[in-house]
């Protein structure tokens, strides 16, 4: 590592694992690695192998968790990494943290890794919380005098001040992690690596980890490596981003575009003709829906540009102006939560009315799954209604900017306001 900014490199690393029962035919195989490798001869397995693809049956026995995995980590940066369960997220931590060895490849570090990647990772069950802080500091090579000096700060961020001469196997998996991730934060390694484990922790803990993230890597110049299914968190947190998909990186750049990234699937698209359950003189029918984010292939995340539209067949090209068109937005129990008409805002009418685009700039909705019905009416008659049409999902976003998602069991709709203190 020639520049001096980079603290962390990693250097075509894969991962190959052996799929069946551990023990089942493996002496053949590694005495014929071994065969291979006294000749001088490549390790004939590592040219075997499927992609890591849990969504297909393969025929190998051989599965790359990673494969040919290359970036660089500067000092004080925050990386983001994203993507779907299984796309090999957690390997290449494990790997990164020196906790699993790479099949092919190098890491090149500087410096102390910390590393939250499980709950009670590192943890005997048997010490105290107050033996386990000073185990995990000699395994991170601080020196006892070290570890005594931060031992009251440890103790009163991670909240178990009261159980801290208790043995840690009495202790829930929320209080376990959030004292693991207090003795790796304030034990000051060089760089941190966390996965998704703070998701065990409460919505308070939650902020005050992701707030010590932010002041050990703004304040501290220390390196973060950050693993959630939390967009809004990864948002507020990364400067930078890697998506895994399938064990390989997709895209690598700015946290905002590389969420969008993770975020394009195929739109939500609707066939409204099939459907039967519908009332109205069927002058004009809803045909289509599509459902997405900014473009086509961007899924509806919170705080995001949202767009629904409704394909219309209009055989008697009746003119818009005739026609009104609502529908209702409800959550998963039914309850209302909006209702949207183009009879509201200010529209140019079209002749021959095949589209009816919706357009809102900052979706209010909260993470979660909600239930559309339509209704038109034609010249102040009934032409097609549908009840529970369709229904589509919205992805977890930073709607205030502050990198704190809102619960959804707190509130479905979200609504922009300042805080005024006197």
């Amino acid at each position: 590592m020639n520049n001096k900014n980079i603290i962390l490199k990693a250097e075509n690393i894969s991962k190959q694992y052996r799929l069946g029962t551990v023990g089942t035919g493996t002496l053949s195989h590694d005495l014929n690695r071994f065969w291979h490798k006294i000749r001088g001869k490549e390790d004939p397995y590592l040219k075997v192998g499927e992609v890591n693809d849990r969504s297909s049956k393969g025929a190998s026995e051989y599965v790359w968790a990673l494969k040919d995995i290359n970036f660089e980590v500067e000092v004080g940066e925050v990386l983001g990494i994203i993507g779907k369960n299984g796309a090999g997220k957690s390997t290449l931590l494990k790997i990164l943290s020196k906790v699993t060895a790479p099949t092919t490849g190098l890491i090149k570090s500087r410096g102390r890794i910390a590393s939250l990647l499980e709950v009670g990772t590192g943890f005997n069950p048997e010490l105290t919380g107050r033996e386990n802080i000073y185990l995990n500091g000699a395994i991170l090579g601080m020196t006892k005098k070290e570890i005594t000096s931060k031992l009251d700060e440890i103790i009163e961020f991670s909240g178990c001040e009261r159980y801290i001469d208790t043995p840690t196997k009495r202790y829930s998996s929320g209080m376990t992690v959030r004292l693991a991730f207090a003795v790796a934060a304030f034990l000051e390694p060089e760089i941190l690596v966390v996965d998704e484990v703070l998701a065990v922790g409460d919505a308070e803990f939650q902020k005050k980890a992701i707030g010590k993230m932010q002041d050990i890597s703004k304040e501290g110049g220390r390196t973060v490596l950050f693993v959630s299914h939390n967009m809004a968190a990864v948002q507020s947190l990364c400067t930078r981003s890697i998506v895994l998909q399938n064990g390989t990186i997709q895209y690598v750049g700015e946290t905002d575009d590389a969420i969008q990234f993770y975020l394009k699937e195929s739109s939500s698209s609707f066939e409204m003709e099939k459907i039967e359950h519908r009332k109205g003189n069927g002058l004009v029918k809803l045909k289509n829906v599509s459902v997405h984010g900014s473009q086509k292939d961007i899924l509806p995340q919170t705080g995001k540009k949202f767009i629904i539209e409704f394909d219309f067949d209009n055989p008697q090209k009746i003119d818009s102006s005739t026609m009104k068109f609502d529908f209702r937005i409800d959550d998963y129990v039914g309850q209302r939560i909006a209702w949207i008409s183009n009879r509201v805002v200010e529209s140019s009418p079209s002749e021959n009315c095949k589209t009816i685009s919706f357009e809102i700039q900052k979706l209010n909705l909260n993470k979660g799954t909600y239930y559309v019905t339509t209704h038109l009416m034609v010249n102040n008659a009934v032409s097609d209604w549908i009840q529970n049409a369709f229904s589509f999902d919205v992805t977890e976003g930073d709607f205030y900017g502050t990198g704190r998602q809102v619960s959804p069991s707190q509130s479905k709709i979200l609504m922009d306001f300042n805080v005024v203190y006197k």
